[in-house]
């Protein structure tokens, strides 16, 4: 294997993984290495980090505030197209993936850097989305996975590796599963969640209480959408990383937004990840409240019927593939009306949608109302429904005759 490369860009977190990739890259390829996190909204996880990247070897460390972009850029767009893999999965690490691998190609760039790399495994799906970001925009940067390289097999031989080194890590063996945070959501997976049967120990989760011990009472919130964005809070402007903390906390508050589920990866096996995201699930259920009312029938089944063609795409990491830029088109056009409020109702675990309105709504009381009205003659329902059931009708009058369709 060639280990002659002049300058290298990771993608660096501070734990375990890229702290012990951090020192490993520098003794393999006896280069450069910048250490880059992303302020994506991890908190105090960011708090040591140049400092502990400088400890290690790091020639420079970058860590950059991109929490408005992530929100504004790839959160919001992801939400106008109602973006959920499997029903279930909010995007969360797949959405940010590439935003941090377009600022390593811009580090690389200033740099003069020949590589970038990455602190993904050989089993998951950031592997995926880090590499097909980095084609996609350099394609001539040299891409170096170590996990993929190396002979450290698992979390525990990293773990062994760290302490030799003298690498401080925040993994131990007691809580040795991983995880991801942004402003969207924080991950968990690995370790002691690799057993489906077995229920996340409570301690685990950082963002929300437990249902059991939210509030008895209940918070109303109002979450105001402008073309299928979200604008304000209680009729308060933000801006996008503000609304998302916002909503963050509410939905903490009240145990709203954790999901546990087993995924199909696109490397083909399934995994399972235990998720919380509470603001974006108060977000979700607000802007389908404004579509319900202020979006055409036609244009919502259309758009529903590729939802899941898109979140694939944005699971997968096609983020800066053509198809995703098309689809994403048609996504914003759809929202075009989308302008409106929702009252949510935050309780125990639920964040239930009471109220909705909008001055663009196409629903009208006189039109549905079941009192007489002058919109609509009931006895033209007659000819509709005979039309609709013709084929049925004349498909049983055959079966009676004695034909075989079937």
């Amino acid at each position: 294997m060639n280990r002659k490369v002049n300058g290298i860009v990771l993608a660096y977190s501070g734990g375990l993984d890229t702290s012990v990739i951090l020192k490993w890259l520098i003794e393999t390829y006896q280069t450069k290495v910048y250490a880059f996190a992303a302020d994506l909204g991890q908190g105090e996880e960011l708090g040591d980090v140049e400092q502990k990247a400088l400890a290690t070897g790091a020639a420079k460390v970058y860590i950059d505030d991109l929490r408005d972009e992530f929100v504004r850029d790839y959160v919001f767009p992801a939400w106008r197209g109602s973006a959920v893999y499997e029903g279930t999965y909010l995007l969360g690490t797949s959405l940010a993936r590439p935003l941090i691998a377009k600022r390593q190609v811009e580090i690389a760039q200033a740099e003069g850097a020949q590589a970038v790399s990455h602190g993904a495994t050989g089993k998951g799906n950031d592997q995926v989305r880090f590499e097909l970001g980095y084609m996609a925009l350099a394609p001539h940067l040299r891409v170096i996975a170590p996990w993929r390289e190396w002979d450290l097999g698992s979390r525990e031989a990293l773990i062994a590796y760290a302490q030799r080194h003298g690498i401080p890590v925040p993994v131990t063996r007691a809580k040795p599963y991983s995880t991801d945070r942004n402003l969207l959501h924080i991950s968990f997976e690995g370790g002691i969640l690799e057993d489906p049967w077995a229920e996340p120990p409570d301690d685990m989760y950082v963002l929300s209480v437990s249902p059991e011990e939210a509030p008895d009472e209940p918070t109303y919130v109002e979450l105001e959408f402008e073309r299928g964005t979200l604008t304000a809070i209680d009729g308060q402007p933000m801006g996008p990383a503000a609304l998302l903390q916002k909503l963050n906390d509410l939905g903490g508050r009240h145990g709203i937004g954790r999901v546990d589920m087993v995924e199909n990866r696109y490397v083909g096996m399934k995994s399972r990840g235990v998720y919380e995201t509470p603001g974006g699930t108060i977000l979700r259920a607000g802007l389908r409240a404004v579509e319900s009312i202020t979006m055409d029938r036609e244009v919502m089944h259309l758009r529903d019927s590729l939802v899941p063609r898109y979140a694939e795409m944005l699971y997968y990491g096609y983020w800066f593939s053509p198809e995703r830029r098309l689809l994403q088109g048609f996504m914003d056009q759809a929202q075009v009306n989308t302008t409106g409020v929702a009252r949510l109702k935050l309780y125990k675990g639920n964040g239930t949608v009471v109220g909705r309105k909008s001055m663009k709504s196409l629903y009208h009381d006189d039109f549905a109302t079941f009192e007489a009205d002058t919109v609509y003659d009931q006895a033209d329902a007659t000819g509709f429904i005979r039309l609709s059931g013709l084929r049925l009708k004349i498909r049983r009058l055959l079966e009676i005759q004695g034909r075989t369709l079937d």
